[in-house]
């Protein structure tokens, strides 16, 4: 039959050399006693605490011992709930054995990864903030000033007469590019030749519609001698006139 009160009695030794400032006997019979766990330190100094109170039952190891979260510290409502589920996983998967180093390990290391989650929580939180601002500050711009609108003309208005002095310099180089008449003429001989040409090629190619001529002679000219009312004296006053 199993000495389970020597098996307790040992491991109580063992804990108290192992955590010499966190373990606390609160009674010897049922034993029970207390380890305070301590995360390791987050962003800020930050820390995340609980002290675990043990109750050993009278057939431990081989039972599971009792186990209460005795008072926490920076804890949420669901990080007490998961750190218990995690001591029964615990228990169950070490029935037959002396425990409790094991179950505070389990404890100290999800204490730990609480700790990375607060920090991952509040940089979300401070990215969340950042992204709000920005986007207020899109909606709503920077508020006008006197200062910083007179900053802005000013820059404003150097870059405008960059703009004028570059295009003036263009407007000038092209027109020293640009030649006169004379000056194409006198560097261009084609031009010589080329209207003579024009006036060759055309004449070659010009064709009479004879057609438009053929009833000349059915139209009636009226001759002024004809006239019975003509008077050349007339004709010769509205010339001199």
């Amino acid at each position: 039959m199993p000495d389970y009160s020597e098996e307790q009695s040992n491991e109580l030794e063992a804990l108290e050399s192992i955590y010499p400032d966190s373990f606390t006997v609160l009674s010897e019979n049922p034993p029970s006693f207390t380890i305070t766990v301590t995360s390791e330190a987050g962003e800020n100094d930050e820390t995340v605490q609980t002290i675990l109170k043990f109750t050993y039952s009278e057939k431990y190891p081989d039972e599971a011992p009792l186990y209460e979260i005795f008072t926490q510290l920076n804890l949420e409502d669901s990080d007490v709930a998961d750190i218990l589920k995690l001591l029964a996983l615990q228990a169950k998967e070490n029935l037959g054995m002396v425990m409790i180093f094991t179950l505070v390990i389990a404890v100290q290391e999800k204490l730990n990864e609480i700790v990375d989650q607060i920090k991952t929580r509040r940089e979300e939180e401070k990215k969340q903030k950042e992204a709000e601002e920005a986007e207020k500050q899109l909606f709503h711009g920077t508020p006008v000033t006197i200062e910083n609108f007179l900053n802005w003309k000013a820059m404003f208005d150097a870059e405008l007469l960059e703009i004028k002095k570059k295009r003036m310099k263009e407007e000038e180089q092209a027109g020293k590019n640009k030649l006169s008449g004379r000056q194409l003429f006198e560097t261009d001989h084609n031009l010589e030749t080329s209207d003579i040409q024009f006036l060759e090629d055309a004449g070659n190619n010009v064709e009479v519609d004879e057609s438009l001529f053929q009833e000349m002679d059915d139209l009636e000219l009226e001759d002024d001698e004809d006239d019975p009312d003509y008077n050349p004296a007339d004709w010769e006053s509205d010339l001199t006139n």
